[in-house]
């Protein structure tokens, strides 16, 4: 045992393990991305199940038809007289014709301002009350007026007021059904599932009049095709990434593929052969999707509060028409009516690849986790090496930092420039976050032009300013990067768990910072480093981002400003906060000039002489 722990001793003292930590950096990098390329396979992936044997999707008989489909086009015939009318107006006349159907009508206004903008309505919504049960849980039907494209949602609308009045005459409901109609996807939903949860401002949300039980699902109707349609798309992506429970999913594509025959499509694969390929792209769609954090529909606000939701959208041409899809809502809330408690057994966090294939966190989450792994490994070989003497000047002029050390000896650490200019580099993120989030629309874009060139100075300008007043020496350039790698580590670790696909794609666009050092003696490396880390700066992958997808960026920056008003979303706080100030780190120690230890001490002895 002495001499076991005698031999541990020298192998801990062993200047040689310093140069193992790149080449670990480097693996937990590789294995964390090829990781994630074989989660497609079946190896990897599951089969979807039902976990709630107490749904029984598509086991029960479907009445929702027949005359059912006059009532459809008489109320469709409304809608479509309503279309250029405002959104009082429209309420005027559909609370008109719910209340003819006999249920309680509440109404409820919202406004929002963000970036100039101001985003107001007014909510409809109806009370069914459940004849067998006492007010204590609800389901929500959900058909916004128009769509996240801002197409009007004839038959959706015209579907939700014909099930209102088929629901009211059956007699089995265990649960209250509120059926709601808000004017816009996004900004009405969330207005009102606040204020349902009393989370509400009061000075931008009114409260509502009429409330129900707890909420346990809610299916929200986008259907805005007019002709029949083959396949019904299933959206479920939430805000922040979050994801309602996979047992809905998989209810609601039982019901729909298994018992009304129609087709299932999921991140708009409308064709999905369930081969490697489209496993792949379906689930890197989920993730870039999971990583943006942006509401994808309705059904997007509710996640937050636990409630599970999704939103159903035909598409296609076949022979399915607006009954089978009332059918398969009719089916989906006789299943959820069946539920004696909230939905808990099956996942919240997976990434679908098909209707029928999934990969749940345990599978996956390693991927993100080796990703975030490799700056915190970097960062503790960083302390350890700042806490050696400096290397020889044939060692430096190689740039060989961690090359082996003859001399051992353990040498004071200087802390106070490292930690000032890491808590200056979190400190200045704030600027970003602030004005992308509360200038208005019209300056939007100049002043991203104007932060952009500024951001490829400001480098620069650190690097002079700390270089002339300060002269760091090489054990503080590691101390910064140690630091800043240290908390980026920390950050995205955390963040898997709650957002793997931001935390992994954040992860995978920093990794060129953990390899970041000064190169003072080799102007190429240096011009070549600063040229990678320019090219993977937040804003040249925004602008990146947005050339690919067409899109304007004052488009995207309104939506984000948008997101983080009206809904909280925390991805811009990522990219600013925790990116970007690393970002800014590794950039300025790379344009940074050591100064010898000894010079240092030198120039400090004469000026206390």
């Amino acid at each position: 045992m002495p001499r076991l722990l005698s031999s541990a001793l020298r192998i801990r003292r062993d200047p040689r393990l310093l140069k193992i930590p790149p080449y670990l950096s480097l693996l937990c990098i590789l294995v964390g991305v090829v990781w994630l390329f074989l989660l497609p396979l079946d190896e990897y992936s599951r089969r979807t199940y039902i976990s709630e044997n107490a749904l029984l999707p598509g086991q029960v008989h479907t009445y929702f038809g027949g005359s059912d489909q006059n009532v459809f086009r008489a109320y469709k015939h409304e809608v479509n007289a309503l279309e250029d009318k405002s959104n009082l107006e429209i309420n005027d006349k559909l609370e008109s014709i719910i209340k003819g159907i006999g249920l309680k009508v509440g109404r409820q206004n919202f406004t929002y301002n963000s970036a100039g903008n101001v985003y107001s309505g007014e909510n409809l919504y109806a009370l069914l009350k459940a004849p067998r049960g006492d007010a204590t849980e609800a389901i929500v039907l959900v058909a916004a007026w128009k769509n996240t494209k801002e197409e009007l949602n004839r038959n959706g609308v015209a579907l939700v007021l014909t099930l209102a009045r088929y629901f009211k005459r059956w007699s089995l409901w265990s649960k209250d059904i509120i059926f709601l109609v808000t004017p816009d996807s996004i900004a009405g939903p969330q207005a009102w599932v606040d204020a349902y949860h009393d989370a509400h401002d009061s000075s931008r949300v009114d409260r509502l009049p009429l409330k129900s039980g707890a909420l346990q699902g809610a299916i929200a109707i986008d259907y805005t095709q007019q002709e029949r349609f083959e396949s019904v798309h299933i959206i479920y992506d939430g805000v922040n990434g979050q994801l309602p429970n996979l047992d809905l999913i998989n209810s609601v594509s039982n019901i729909a593929g298994g018992q009304m025959g129609m087709g299932v499509a999921i991140q708009e694969m409308w064709h999905h052969d369930n081969k490697y390929p489209d496993r792949l792209r379906t689930m890197l769609r989920g993730m870039l999707k999971q990583g943006l954090g942006l509401a994808s529909g309705p059904h997007s606000s509710f996640i937050p509060y636990h409630v599970d939701a999704v939103t159903l959208q035909p598409f296609g041409r076949g022979w399915q028409d607006e009954m089978a899809m009332g059918r398969v809502i009719e089916g989906t809330f006789r299943s959820l009516n069946n539920l004696l408690e909230h939905l808990h057994q099956s996942f919240f966090f997976y990434l679908l690849m098909h209707r029928d294939r999934f990969v749940s966190i345990g599978t996956y989450l390693p991927s993100a986790m080796l990703v975030a792994a490799n700056f915190t490994i970097m960062a503790i070989a960083l302390w350890v090496k700042s806490g050696q003497p400096e290397l020889n000047k044939e060692a430096a002029k190689k740039n060989e930092e961690f090359e082996v050390n003859p001399n051992n000896s353990a040498v004071e650490r200087d802390l106070f420039l490292p930690l000032g200019f890491v808590t200056g580099c979190q400190f200045l993120s704030v600027i970003p976050l602030y004005l992308f989030n509360h200038a208005p629309e019209s300056t939007l874009t100049p002043i991203f032009a104007v932060f952009t060139v500024l951001n490829l100075l400001l480098p620069y300008g650190l690097s002079h300013l700390i270089t002339t007043y300060y002269a760091p020496t090489a054990q503080q350039y590691q101390m910064i990067r140690s630091f800043s790698l240290l908390l980026l580590g920390m950050f995205l670790s955390s963040l898997a768990t709650l957002n793997f696909s931001l935390s992994l794609i954040v992860g995978v666009l920093s990794t060129p910072l953990t390899f970041m050092q000064p190169w003072p003696e080799s102007p190429a490396l240096r011009t070549f480093c600063t040229v990678l880390l320019n090219a993977i700066a937040p804003t040249m992958v925004l602008v990146i981002g947005a050339s690919v997808w067409r899109l304007e960026i004052s488009d995207v920056l309104r939506e984000a400003a948008f997101a983080w008003d009206v809904y909280g979303m925390y991805s811009s706080i990522v990219v600013w906060c925790v990116w970007w100030p690393a970002w800014l780190a590794a950039s300025v120690t790379v344009l940074g000039k050591p100064v010898p230890a000894a010079t240092r001490r030198g120039k400090e002895k004469a000026k206390t002489a």
